[in-house]
Order: C-alpha cells, then sequence, then structure tokens
C-alpha cells in the first residue's frame, strides 16, 4: 500500500514541525510549507491526500484556503482539518467545508486518530465508486 502525502499548511515554525515529526513516525509523507500564493496551483502540484492547516496564518486564514479548495473540481473530494486555538469562534463563523476542525492544543494521539479515520474513510468511499 502507498504512504499517504498530507499537505500541512503552518507558519508556527515549532507547531510545523511537531506535526511533521507526528505524522511522519505514523508513516505518512509530509510536506509542510508556510503558505501558499495560489492554494489550488501549489495542492494540485503536491497531489496530497490529505491538507491540515492552521487557521490564524499570516494575510490569509485557513478557512480560506480549505474554502477555495472544497469549491474546485480537482480538490474538492480531498479531507481537509483546520487547527485552531479559536476553535469556538471558527464553529460559529461556519467550518468553511472543512471535514474536521482540531482545537489546539491537541493530544497526538487525536490527531493521528482522525487523520487515519479520514484518510482511510476517503479510501473506502474511492473504492466504492
Amino acid at each position: 500500500m502507498m504512504e499517504k502525502h498530507i499537505l500541512i499548511i503552518e507558519d508556527d515554525a515549532d507547531i510545523k514541525d511537531i506535526l511533521t515529526a507526528i505524522l511522519s513516525e505514523e508513516g505518512y509523507q509530509i510536506t509542510a510549507i508556510l503558505e501558499a500564493n495560489d492554494i489550488i496551483k501549489t495542492v494540485l502540484e503536491i497531489k496530497p491526500d490529505m491538507i491540515i492547516t492552521d487557521y490564524i496564518l499570516h494575510g490569509i486564514n485557513g478557512g480560506e484556503y480549505c474554502s477555495q479548495i472544497k469549491n474546485h473540481p480537482e480538490t474538492s473530494h480531498l479531507p481537509v482539518i483546520i487547527l485552531s486555538g479559536y476553535g469556538k469562534v471558527l464553529e460559529s463563523l461556519g467550518h468553511y467545508g472543512a471535514d474536521m476542525i482540531i482545537n489546539k492544543p491537541f493530544e497526538n494521539e487525536e490527531l493521528c486518530n482522525n487523520v487515519a479515520s479520514l484518510l482511510h474513510g476517503q479510501s473506502a468511499a474511492m473504492g466504492k465508486q
């Protein structure tokens, strides 16, 4: 089975490194970036199986990335997780089509379980087509 590829968009270097380490240990291939000038172009070039984005980023919020990904025909099938220290605020604003919102700070095990369930749910759904 091919390893799943996760795109992480996180502008806090420490959190980016933590996410990369946790998910790499779980056997995922990771591409971590600070931001994307054109999120659709970036996703189409990287071809991830999932996107994890922070909500608060410089110049744009992760919700906008999520919304663009979910509204584009070539990327709308990809699961997107938004990480936020402001989960309650985010929920009141609408979730931008995200498959999941995970509050910071998060438990490593919870993150890994959620990532696995979304990725395996996706592959199960892909197999039914």
